[in-house]
């Protein structure tokens, strides 16, 4: 047998990518992760035998179908007629600010219109600078600052809210308005420095209809709406 250079290197050749084929890859020791099916299409969940689960079969539905689900109203729905420029304002309040709805406005309308006429006989002008604007703010005060300067009181007590709906609104910008009538039963009676009654009956229980504005900026992080108009009604 002759000797042949040739087989010695190509036999060199092969260890040598051998042993760094094995620094690279190691030794297989049976305890490998299965290489990770990044589809999983062909690999389902497994039960605790190991056997693969059955899924429930599940009846598909086509994309544009929303089964029984009904879609939500209109937020407008109950406060305007389809169609209607207040239908139309109450949407784009609501587009605007997705914690808007009438009704909710409406709730708090009521009970802002409560605290502005209690306030307003107390002549508690700390309570009412946060919820009026300050053209009406203005006149407030100086109505509450001539009854004391002439030495008058009012004794007044609410009693309730027979009727408040939405008669307008506005969108202009961020800034939106909305235009509220109230009808409303209270007694109320003035008294002079005498102490003798100059106005109303503290005894009678008289309704008072009031149209009033109120206004925010939809884009402010102030959730409170001011009154910046009031007018007798039409």
């Amino acid at each position: 047998m002759s000797f042949d250079p040739l087989n010695v290197l190509l036999l060199a050749v092969a260890l040598v990518v051998f042993w760094r084929l094995r620094s690279v890859l190691g030794t297989r020791t049976g305890t490998e992760k299965p290489p990770f099916d990044l589809f999983g299409a062909k690999r389902g969940p497994q039960d605790s035998s190991g056997a693969a689960a059955r899924l429930p079969e599940l009846t598909p539905v086509p994309a544009n179908d929303t089964g029984d689900r009904e879609l939500p109203p209109a937020v407008w729905k109950g406060y305007a007629e389809e169609g209607s420029p207040l239908a139309a304002a109450l949407g784009r309040m609501a587009e605007n600010d997705s914690s808007f709805t009438p009704g909710a406005f409406v709730d708090g309308a009521k009970v802002a219109y409560e605290m502005i006429i209690d306030a307003f006989a107390r002549g508690d002008k700390a309570a009412l600078k946060n919820l009026l604007s300050k053209e009406v703010f203005d006149g407030f005060a100086r109505a509450i600052d001539a009854r004391a300067s002439q030495g008058q009181r009012v004794d007044s007590r609410f009693v309730g809210i027979d009727k408040a709906v939405i008669q307008q609104a506005s969108v202009a910008g961020r800034r939106a308005s909305i235009t509220m009538e109230f009808v409303s039963e209270f007694i109320s009676a003035t008294y002079d420095k005498a102490g003798q009654v100059i106005d109303g009956d503290p005894k009678e229980i008289r309704q008072l209809t009031d149209v009033w504005t109120f206004e925010r900026d939809l884009g402010s992080r102030d959730p409170n709406w001011k009154l910046v108009a009031t007018e007798a009604p039409a």
